[in-house]
């Protein structure tokens, strides 16, 4: 199992106050790490230097290829908030297939298997229906779906997840999940989530981050581990099929 992401020392300051502080981690081909922490701890910030749309004051980050050093790796990424307007007036095959823009041959038609691809795709995440539907028509989760369809088709190296969950509607939620399980099959997957519980089935590692980073081997953690790294106590609270931890009142 290789090294895909390597950071070291990273440290992110806005204004004057530093949101994230002598970060180090690493990422590997097969992992599946969550990433949790409290509301403002840095969690998005962090994926914005992997992405390369924020620059640390301090620190460097690194990519590796078949371990070897690389200027930059292959990214899905599906952000917590979505950046599209769905007054634009793009359909959902539209959307999944822009995926596949670069790998296209510049003035020429997607190819046959290219379009079988999208159309499998689309199929997975449950949105055949809606396949020639304007987005403006589409729930919250259905366009999260759709804009998580787009970013795995190109297959990614590794595939980044900002509280996916936020947006999902109930009736995929299950499906969801086991998708992401496919996926983590073929792709490194990090997903940040304030939903701790959810979390934990699913992921192979964990890090916390609260301005600093503290790493666990393995999702096996204890109430003591999350509490001392949240710097408050956590406990869990059963919610049918996906149990979740909540901060205590404190």
């Amino acid at each position: 199992m290789g090294k895909l992401i390597e950071i070291r020392n990273i440290t992110v300051i806005y204004d004057t106050k530093p949101v994230l502080k002598n970060i180090d981690l690493d990422v590997w081909d097969g992992d599946f790490l969550g990433i949790i922490g409290p509301n403002g701890g840095g969690k998005t910030t962090l994926l914005k230097v992997i992405l390369g749309l924020m620059k640390p004051v301090a620190g460097y980050i690194s990519f590796f290829d078949c371990e070897k050093p690389v200027s930059s790796l292959k990214i899905g990424y599906l952000p917590q908030i979505n950046p599209i307007d769905k007054r634009f007036p793009i359909s959902v095959y539209e959307v999944v297939a822009s995926g596949l823009a670069r790998e296209k041959k510049r003035f020429h038609d997607f190819s046959a298997e290219q379009k079988s691809q999208i159309h499998n795709l689309i199929f997975q995440m449950g949105l055949e229906q809606f396949s020639t539907r304007a987005i403006g028509e589409l729930s919250g989760g259905q366009l999260q779906r759709a804009l998580l369809a787009r970013a795995v088709i190109s297959e990614p190296q590794v595939l980044i997840l900002d509280e996916p969950n936020t947006y999902v509607d109930k009736n995929f939620e299950s499906r969801f999940y086991e998708l992401l399980g496919e996926i983590n099959k073929e792709t490194a997957v990090m997903l940040v989530s304030h939903d701790v519980g959810t979390l934990l089935p699913m992921v192979k590692n964990v890090a916390c981050v609260n301005e600093t980073l503290h790493y666990h081997y393995g999702s096996d953690i204890s109430d003591e581990w999350l509490s001392k790294t949240y710097t408050c106590p956590i406990e869990i609270i059963g919610h049918g099929e996906f149990p979740h931890r909540v901060l205590k009142k404190h």
